[in-house]
């Protein structure tokens, strides 16, 4: 049995450089300077980079020693959220005037389905064109735009022209796209996912698609099918205005390196209370806790627990943090500690996966 998927024009825009541009733009005197936005301290963590200091190797969430490493002219700039929101605001707003499917991912980049546009426009990528002029003429800053078939490819076709450039994928081209493409250009293939492709001979698109449903499955589990669908042009989730919070956090990076689990603790309580402040501002909450334990050698590690109820106190969130604290001995001293709730009572039901193949049809103009 064949479906047939409904065909949709989506734009992902994305916003160059966005937090450094905003400070480039309030302050000319930093323009075609290379700067960072975030803490200069040996402790601080780079936010955004903008392009010139890119060109040096700076880039977000870089410690800023090694950005200082990299770029010794580097400028540092205090991070400015609530300027941040303002402008993004005024984008937002911008886009609503084309559609009111808008899905936000970030203060700095969203996706829009403008299959039915409010300007009647039947071209996505003239639309993209004219949204991203209308962004530069009313907040002075480039974005750059993705535009084709869904929202997987439009995201990845975001990156090819930046700085303030677009890419479209048109219908009759997204399989050929898909298949020459490096495998860790596609969204959700991360460092590791990457690796192991490689070993098992997956370099491009035309290598994964090679692959069977079931191979895919058995060695990357359920992301398996996700591969096989969407090397085939197959994405179905559609934009979503009022898009569903997964997950709910906040973390702290410490001055000095902990290697005392009595002030981790201290910390954990203080990360705990400001998670139940949020939960309650969002009026959530969850059953999955995760511990984000990053050491001073940078090395990574989270460690969760389910439970078979929801909770949103800070009594009962530390009482799961300290358990997972406990789980395992150290392996160093501890600079970034954090606490995360998921499995959140907003969460719907999982589709119900669709096992037959459905063909694309690629129709209509672009």
């Amino acid at each position: 049995m064949q479906e047939l998927i409904p065909l949709r024009k989506i734009i992902h825009i994305d916003m160059d450089a966005f937090y450094a541009s905003v400070e480039q733009l309030d302050n000319p005197e930093l323009r075609g300077k290379p700067i960072a936005v975030g803490g200069s301290s040996k402790r601080g963590v780079v936010a955004a980079a903008s392009y010139e200091a890119r060109k040096f190797g700076v880039k977000s969430a870089m410690s800023s020693v090694m950005a200082i490493r990299n770029c010794p002219h580097l400028i540092f700039v205090k991070t400015r959220f609530e300027r941040y929101r303002e402008v993004s605001r005024q984008i937002r707003e911008i886009f609503l005037e084309y559609t009111d499917l808008v899905e936000p991912l970030s203060l700095d980049e969203a996706y829009l389905d403008v299959t039915e546009n409010k300007k009647g426009n039947p071209s996505a990528t003239l639309v993209a064109r004219e949204i991203r002029q209308r962004i530069k003429d009313k907040t002075g800053l480039n974005a750059s735009a993705g535009i084709s078939i869904n929202k997987f490819i439009a995201k990845i076709a975001s990156d090819y022209n930046k700085p303030n450039g677009q890419k479209t994928v048109n219908p009759e081209e997204v399989l050929e796209f898909l298949e020459k493409l490096d495998i860790r250009k596609f969204h959700g293939v991360g460092k590791v996912t990457a690796e192991k492709m490689y070993r098992l001979g997956i370099f491009t698109g035309v290598d994964l698609k090679q692959k069977s449903a079931e191979y895919l499955t058995e060695n990357f589990g359920k992301s398996g099918l996700h591969y096989y669908n969407v090397v085939r042009g197959i994405h179905l989730s559609e934009v979503k205005p009022n898009r569903i919070r997964k997950s709910l956090g906040a973390e702290r990076t410490f001055n000095e390196n902990i290697s005392s689990e009595i002030f981790m603790l201290e910390r954990l309580e203080n990360i705990a209370e400001e998670i139940e402040r949020r939960l309650e501002k969002s009026k959530v909450a969850g059953k999955t806790v995760t511990l984000k334990i990053k050491y001073s050698d940078f090395t990574l590690q989270t460690r969760s627990k389910t439970i078979s109820y929801y909770i949103s106190s800070k009594e009962l969130i530390l009482e799961i943090a300290k358990e997972l604290l406990y789980q395992e001995k150290m392996k160093n001293s501890v600079r970034l500690l954090g606490i995360s709730l998921s499995n959140l009572n907003t969460d719907k039901p999982e589709e119900k996966e669709q096992k037959e193949e459905i063909e694309v049809q690629l129709r209509f103009e672009f």
